[in-house]
């Protein structure tokens, strides 16, 4: 478990797979280890179970300081980091600590104790890692942001599906809407709102919602087994929950870990084919651990203020993300130098 009193100084955690050393430095971890199972499978279990629950027993300087030593980029206008997984971006109920409530300290260890708080210039889901950009000056971030909302700023996530999209590479451009599911547990999610449906065996315009949102993702295989793939996803829009509502109602590949989006009638654990779960080393009881491998990998600035050129961010995938693309016999990009390295040394263990 996370100790507050330390001051930042924990002890150290290991993982035999990296599932639980992504978020934090192994300096800064702090775990009660408790009896290491011997069992392969009950270990990376263990594993998961502990990385989720001390996710929200960091202590604010802990997470601050790791948030530091990942920035990939920084200058006087912008600093760049790799959001962790399972950090939500703003609070809210039952949200113990959010990255918004640490970057004034963030600020301080960057710019001195005078700093001024840094400035969120988007958002990323809470399940999704990587490339998050914040912005010095309220205004700096204003513009960023109107860049988002106009649709200049290039982003490029990459994904682990369940199941290999047919065609490879293609474009899904189907509406999205919030709808509430009904059963015993009754929620709400987004899900598709097509323009047409089939009739009798006819095609037909569907009654359009005028809540649907305008939603269109270009998609690419980069690799792929019989049953999985890494892709490289490129949402054009921005809609809430895009990319996994197209993954998995649209393409029928819904991305490994996430338990929200794999059905659409209830809420519960993704069900993973027995091959894929013999390769992950996990049960189909243990699913629920398996964290969403969605990744915000690439984002393109276009010049701005100062800056006369473009400004090209790129952020490798977490550790477990990595290790899930082994396991499942998975490549990645050979131009990916930076990632091929840390992907042959997760080869080596």
């Amino acid at each position: 478990m996370w100790e507050n009193g330390e001051k930042g100084k924990g002890k150290r955690s290991v993982s035999s797979c990296g599932v639980c050393l992504w978020l934090l430095p192994a300096s800064l971890l702090s775990t009660a280890m408790g009896q290491v199972p011997t069992n392969p499978v009950q270990r990376r279990v263990q594993e998961l179970v502990r990385f989720t629950q001390q996710l929200q027993r960091v202590h604010p300087n802990v997470l601050a300081k790791a948030l530091s030593r990942g920035i990939v980029h920084q200058d006087k206008d912008l600093v760049v980091i790799n959001k962790p997984y399972g950090l939500p971006v703003h609070g809210g109920p039952g949200v113990q600590l959010c990255i918004s409530d640490v970057l004034p300290i963030l600020a301080k260890m960057l710019r001195g104790h005078k700093a001024e708080p840094l400035h969120l210039c988007h958002r990323l889901d809470k399940e999704t890692t990587g490339v998050m950009v914040l912005a010095w000056e309220k205004e700096m971030a204003h513009q960023v942001q109107e860049l988002f909302r106009t649709r200049q700023v290039v982003k490029k996530y990459w994904a682990i599906a369940v199941r290999v999209p047919v065609p490879s590479a293609g474009v899904v451009d189907i509406p999205i809407v919030e709808k509430e599911v009904q059963g015993p547990q009754q929620h709400y999610k987004m899900t598709l709102s097509p323009g047409y449906r089939m009739d009798n065996g006819k095609m037909v315009r569907a009654r359009t919602s005028r809540n649907a949102h305008v939603a269109v993702t270009q998609y690419q295989v980069l690799s792929s087994t019989l049953s999985s793939a890494l892709l490289e996803l490129q949402p054009i829009t921005g809609i809430k929950h895009q990319l996994r509502v197209h993954l998995s109602f649209g393409l029928d590949c819904p991305i490994l870990g996430d338990h929200k989006y794999s059905d659409w009638n209830k809420l519960a654990p993704q069900k993973l084919s027995v091959g894929t779960l013999k390769k992950l080393g996990l049960k189909q009881a243990k699913a629920r651990h398996i964290p969403l491998h969605l990744h915000a990998r690439q984002l393109v600035l276009p010049a701005l203020g100062s800056r006369k050129e473009e400004l090209n961010l790129v952020c490798k995938p977490p550790r477990y993300f990595l290790c899930s693309l082994r396991r499942l016999d998975l490549r990645m990009p050979s131009q990916d130098q930076s990632g091929d390295d840390e992907a042959g040394r997760l080869r080596a263990q």
